[in-house]
């Protein structure tokens, strides 16, 4: 075994993770000390902040038909109606601020899933109670906004997880040990990709403003954002979608009106609110570089746009390249450049002469690393290693399609992964087909051959609050890597290269960039430690 992978595999299991994944997995080490510390054998009293969509399956999965849910939190009610029904005895509330007030006492840990403007907002008034918090990704909209909620998870000494849940499918952790084996040699450049957004963006104007639903606070759900009328849409927003619809060759000619212009899916793509999909997918798909290069903040050097359709007046736009540069990192790892493609379709890139179909994995050959994209198929002492039921049909890639979305170029090689880590493999599909897994160094996530990350990822989450050790993507974790994911969110507005400066926590050469690393809150909702 070369010298160089063994010392680099040995300093990040000895030396990087040490006590971030204790000998008996996430969660299996007490720690008496928390605040709100309950024994594992009681049950929390859950609450949530978004009661419907992506954070009313958070609180399903972290309840697990074991703990308490006392209090629900929604702006909107006809959104809220998911979690509602589902817990009947829970208290009902429009603000979160009246929950935590009436129900402070009573509340062990919350589930956070409101538009990304508001994350940190509302982690930090149950952090600053004591509260444990599971946050929907990104944890953040700003990079200012990632290092407030690490140091206060720090200050407050509680439970916290960001809901990436690739980081807790053994396909990510696998991922690691291969680069840390030293088999592809020393990483240079990784590609990640999606494409366009599946939301409207690049609208030319605001709709104009129409009633706001008896069921709906407009002005809890700006939070601390600027004051502005509240739209569903108008005629001129209704054709710009059918127009994108068809140009975009997605079936229908309707306006897709569970958009609405903001709600209740639609704001990702405006900048007050989100940051499209860098925030969206790329803190999924970005995950496995993350954790096996060790990208960190304190390493960036510089972010800047290098390719973008438009500069559209109030969203992202469709299509735009974001470089990120790293400088060496702990274990000797030599710099390294991240791109993050939004493009139109297929590969956005590929290993220098390989062809898509040379890229792709042989069929029936190769390891298959625990379940496929959470969709089961784990036998229980297989040691993770399972050929899964095949994707539904609408879920496979197209025929001219590597099956990757991020691939990592190393100096003997190429590695690749897909959905949200949930998939791993060597690049060319031959060299995976004769490959053989390195040792395990990574412990993996207990409940992750249930056949959903997902709920191994909120589960992992419930065994921290009850005094386990971290969870695996806990904000000293995922406020790193938000911070410095979000900062390519910034780049569009700013011809040319940003300059990180990780003391000030500002870019040192464009204060027009910094306008978007920091929020301006709207009076009566600034946070601060």
């Amino acid at each position: 075994m070369p010298q160089q992978g063994f010392s680099r595999r040995y300093f990040f299991y000895g030396a990087l993770l040490a006590g971030a994944v204790p000998t008996g997995g996430f969660g299996s080490t007490p720690s008496l000390k928390k605040l709100g510390y309950k024994s594992p054998n009681e049950k929390l009293n859950l609450a949530a902040i978004g009661a419907g969509g992506q954070p009313a399956a958070d609180l399903k999965l972290a309840q697990a038909g074991v703990e308490n849910v006392v209090a629900l939190a929604d702006v909107d009610w006809v959104r809220g109606k998911e979690s509602f029904e589902r817990f009947p005895n829970a208290k009902r509330y429009k603000d979160f601020r009246q929950m935590l007030d009436r129900q402070g006492n009573e509340i062990d840990a919350v589930v956070i899933g409101t538009p990304d403007h508001m994350h940190a907002t509302c982690a930090l008034a149950c952090m600053q109670l004591g509260k444990h918090v599971y946050v929907e990704k990104p944890l953040t909209r700003t990079a200012w906004e990632a290092r407030l909620l690490a140091r206060a998870a720090e200050r407050y000494d509680v439970a916290t997880q960001m809901g990436n849940q690739g980081y807790s499918h053994d396909a990510t952790r696998v991922a690691c040990e291969i680069v840390w084996s030293g088999e592809i040699g020393d990483v240079s450049e990784v590609h990640a990709w999606t494409g366009r957004p599946s939301w409207p963006q690049e609208m030319p104007r605001l709709a104009k403003p129409t009633p706001i639903p008896e069921t709906l606070d407009w002005d809890l759900w700006l939070g601390g954002a600027a004051e502005r009328p509240f739209t569903a849409g108008d005629d001129e927003y209704t054709a710009f979608v059918i127009e994108r619809n068809q140009r975009y060759g997605r079936s229908g000619t309707s306006a897709q009106p569970e958009w609405g212009f903001y709600l209740p899916f639609n704001w990702r793509g405006f900048y007050d609110f989100g940051s499209s999909l860098i925030g969206d997918w790329g803190v999924h798909i970005l995950g496995p570089a993350n954790w096996a290069l060790q990208l960190a903040p304190e390493y960036l050097i510089s972010v800047e746009c290098i390719k973008q359709d438009a500069l559209p007046p109030f969203t992202f736009p469709d299509v735009m390249t974001i470089k990120y540069e790293f400088g060496p990192r702990p274990g000797g790892m030599p710099p390294v450049t991240v791109y993050w493609y939004q493009h139109t379709g297929g590969d956005a890139w590929l290993p220098p002469g390989m062809s898509a179909d040379e890229a792709r994995k042989l069929p029936d050959s190769g390891p298959q690393v625990g379940p496929q994209r959470g969709q089961g198929g784990f036998t229980p002492g297989s040691g993770g290693i399972v050929r899964p039921k095949p994707a539904p049909a609408a879920r496979q890639r197209p025929a001219e399609s590597s099956g990757y979305n991020l691939i990592m170029s190393g100096s003997k090689g190429y590695l690749g992964t897909s959905g949200r880590g949930e998939d791993v493999g060597l690049l060319p599909g031959k060299r995976w087909s004769e490959y053989k897994l390195p040792e395990q160094y990574l412990q993996r996530s207990p409940g992750a051959g249930t056949g959903s990350n997902h709920t191994a990822h909120c589960h992992d989450w419930v065994r921290a609050c009850k005094g386990g050790a971290p969870a695996c993507s806990n904000f000293s974790i995922a406020a790193k890597f938000t911070e410095w994911l979000v900062l390519g969110s910034a780049a569009p507005h700013v011809e040319g290269k940003l300059l990180w400066d990780q003391a000030r926590g500002e870019f040192s050469n464009s204060a027009e960039a910094n306008k978007w690393v920091k929020p301006s809150f709207r009076r009566g909702w600034k946070i601060e430690l």
